[in-house]
């Protein structure tokens, strides 16, 4: 019998689909196959390609794919959501619909935005104008901390990693405007036209502000001359994951004497904080050298420094002038043609900041009901495959072994929505201003996070919304979070989709994805009660190390666009968790009934719709200006790389697609990694 390589014979399903179906009813996994593109040289392109040629990058996105078709069927609903509240006359005061509606109805207000113009800002910048000594300075600083201005430092309260079940106040660097440091220095063509991007655009928000072209430019340069010495300072990005490295307490007499030119006392005092007694510095370095630039730089320089980021935070909340000026220096970043409509931007904003009051209305009128039940399910079996590999493992030590399985037992799933909603009956939302709105929300959360401090740490909390298509681990509570329109699936609105896609999408791509995390290099650091602590043998991190030494070494091969490598470094986590993500999706899904009965579906076998499903799992495509810019500043490796970078260390992948020496996803089996 003549042997067809399976991408032959997808050609040959194709086309008898084709003939005998209704596009309608074409299994998606099928109708987004390119048939032109060999599986085992990109299987990204393989999986994705019909799709991709079919649905272009709108002009008004950056990316086009999964998530884009999940939040557009999402947001419509959030936008239903907004709409009609700000329909309802006479809502209830303090109600979620009033706020919704007001929030949402001030954002769609084009008229009243663009006769303010920046008036709604006009008391901050008389604030910073006042400036006369460095308390006032730093007063001033800490007042914008409050309304989600950042500058200077980043700032905040959360669990302390040695002790998760208290709250720490934690200083990093920050205050940057460019995407990342590595702007502030990259030669290639792509950086250098970002950096020139915001030099106009920092330039054209002076000239709103009022000043001379002359002026602007003098303002600009000190700006990009302060900024740039403070990139200098600054660790990159791959050296701020290590937690142990990036994690130096010190009581806060300490601090202060360390910085004396930061104010400290004035800081903790204005941002509402009691009295502190340690602070946790993420890296000391920078503060000293800050410390420094405080002496250096007069205060005519911050002054103007913290003009720019207060007007740039807030230029999608001001009027179309403003905006439009900020858009024409994102779009330089992401690629983005034109913006995205006002009604699809003022949605976002709402939902962003009233996230727990429209995810009540969310979860009541729109998620599937039995989602939790199903997301639950789905958890459970991954968790057991975990466990099973652990077992097994012939690089851990008995004693690892024992201690893995214990976190890997008591780790939290918290699927679908939480039980208890964040209160927000202390936020004020009326219909007289826009960005007075964006102001009182920003004030509510860092209240929300500021009154943390000294208080026990809610293990219940969610830090993301059941209309939010993403998931995360946190390390410090040992717990997955996933959200509950993770259960949505691009052409199954209708119906559930079959084990195979379940299992790969949400199985892989989500529950096994983040459990990983739970043992990946950062992960690996934190116990079962989530504090930051070494409980692996040295036996044990010499081995795992090696492995993913392997893995930064792989994805460092891949050129992601011009002559841009992936960062294997900086992505490492997410790579591991992608690779143990689909390999527990795999084995999970070998326990179902489909696999078990060898069902086809639309002429698929379970393994082939397993992994047509981890890739629908990342069909993302994206602008080439918007994948350089997430090389240097994303951990999460392009979607192109999160198919064939894991796919091409599995044995199975190349078994069901007959990948072969020669192909480009081929690696020799000693370079394939295997870790769990």
């Amino acid at each position: 019998m003549k042997y067809f390589p399976h991408s032959v014979i997808l050609v040959f399903i194709l086309a008898s689909l084709c003939s005998s179906m209704s596009a309608q009813s074409v299994d998606p996994l099928v109708a987004h196959i390119d048939s032109t593109v060999t599986a085992g040289n990109d299987f990204f392109r393989f999986a994705n390609g019909k799709w991709f040629k079919e649905n272009p990058i709108p002009p008004s996105e950056q990316s086009n794919g999964i998530f884009q078709m999940i939040e557009d069927t999402v947001n419509a609903q959030i936008h239903d959501v907004c709409v009609s509240s700000a329909a309802i006359k006479n809502a209830p005061k303090g109600s979620a619909r009033q706020k919704i509606g007001d929030l949402f109805f001030t954002g769609m207000d084009s008229i009243s935005l663009n006769k303010n113009g920046i008036d709604p800002l006009k008391e901050d910048l008389v604030r910073i104008d006042k400036i006369t000594t460095r308390k006032e300075l730093f007063n001033t600083i800490a007042y914008l901390q409050r309304i989600g201005v950042s500058s200077m430092y980043g700032f905040y309260v959360a669990q302390d990693d040695k002790i998760s079940s208290k709250h720490a106040v934690a200083i990093t660097q920050g205050g940057l405007s460019l995407p990342d440091r590595e702007y502030y220095f990259a030669t290639d063509k792509r950086a250098v036209q970002v950096r020139e991007a915001f030099v106009d655009f920092a330039q054209k928000l002076f000239a709103i502000m009022g000043y001379t072209s002359e002026q602007a430019q003098a303002e600009v340069k000190q700006v990009m001359k302060l900024e740039t010495e403070m990139a200098q300072v600054s660790r990159k990005r791959e050296d701020t994951r290590d937690p142990i490295l990036n994690y130096n307490k010190m009581d806060f007499k300490s601090l202060v004497t360390a910085n004396p030119n930061l104010e400290w006392p004035v800081l903790i005092k204005n941002v509402g904080l009691p009295t502190v007694d340690s602070v946790i510095v993420g890296q000391p370095e920078f503060l000293k050298a800050l410390d420094g630039f405080v002496r250096s730089y007069p205060l005519s320089v911050w002054k103007a420094y913290l003009k720019l980021h207060l007007i740039s935070s807030y230029a999608s909340a001001l009027d179309d002038k403003t905006f439009n000026v900020a858009f024409e220096y994102s779009s330089k970043v992401r690629g983005v043609k034109e913006p995205r409509p006002r009604w699809k931007r003022v949605t976002d904003e709402t939902d962003s900041s009233l996230g727990d009051l429209v995810g009540q209305v969310y979860v009541k009128d729109y998620l599937p009901k039995g989602t939790k039940e199903k997301l639950l399910e789905i958890g459970t079996e991954i968790k057991k495959v975990y466990a099973e590999r652990i077992k097994n493992l012939d690089w851990m030590t008995p004693a690892t072994k024992e201690k893995a399985l214990h976190k890997l037992d008591v780790m939290i799933m918290k699927v679908g929505y939480p039980d208890k909603w964040k209160d927000m009956s202390h936020l004020e939302i009326d219909r007289s201003s826009y960005a007075a709105n964006i102001k009182r929300v920003s004030q509510w959360h860092f209240n929300y996070m500021i009154a943390k401090y000294g208080k026990p740490v809610d293990r219940t909390e969610w830090d993301m919304q059941p209309q939010t298509y993403n998931a995360y681990y946190n390390p410090s509570n040992n717990e997955i979070v996933v959200p509950g329109c993770n259960i949505l699936v691009p052409g199954y609105e209708h119906k559930m989709a079959d084990d195979a896609i379940l299992y790969s999408i949400i199985g892989g791509s989500t529950f096994g994805h983040e459990m990983t995390h739970g043992f990946d290099d950062q992960g690996a650091k934190y116990d079962a009660n989530g504090n930051l602590s070494n409980w692996w043998t040295p036996e044990d991190s010499t081995k795992f190390f090696t492995k993913t030494k392997m893995i930064v070494k792989q994805f460092n091969n891949y050129i992601a666009v011009d002559s841009l490598h992936v960062n294997g470094e900086m992505t490492q986590g997410e790579n591991i968790a992608d690779l143990g993500g689909v390999a527990m999706g795999y084995e999970a899904f070998k326990h179902t009934k489909q696999y078990k009965d060898n069902q086809a579906i639309s002429g698929l076998s379970p393994d082939q719709r397993f992994f047509l499903g981890y890739a629908m799992a990342w069909m993302v495509n994206i602008r080439p200006e918007a994948l350089a810019n997430q090389i240097r500043s994303d951990v999460h490796s392009p979607a192109r790389f999160r198919i064939n970078g894991p796919l091409s260390d599995m044995d199975a992948f190349y078994r069901t697609f007959n990948v072969k020496k020669g192909d480009a996803m081929w690696l020799p089996e000693e370079l394939r990694v295997k870790i769990w």
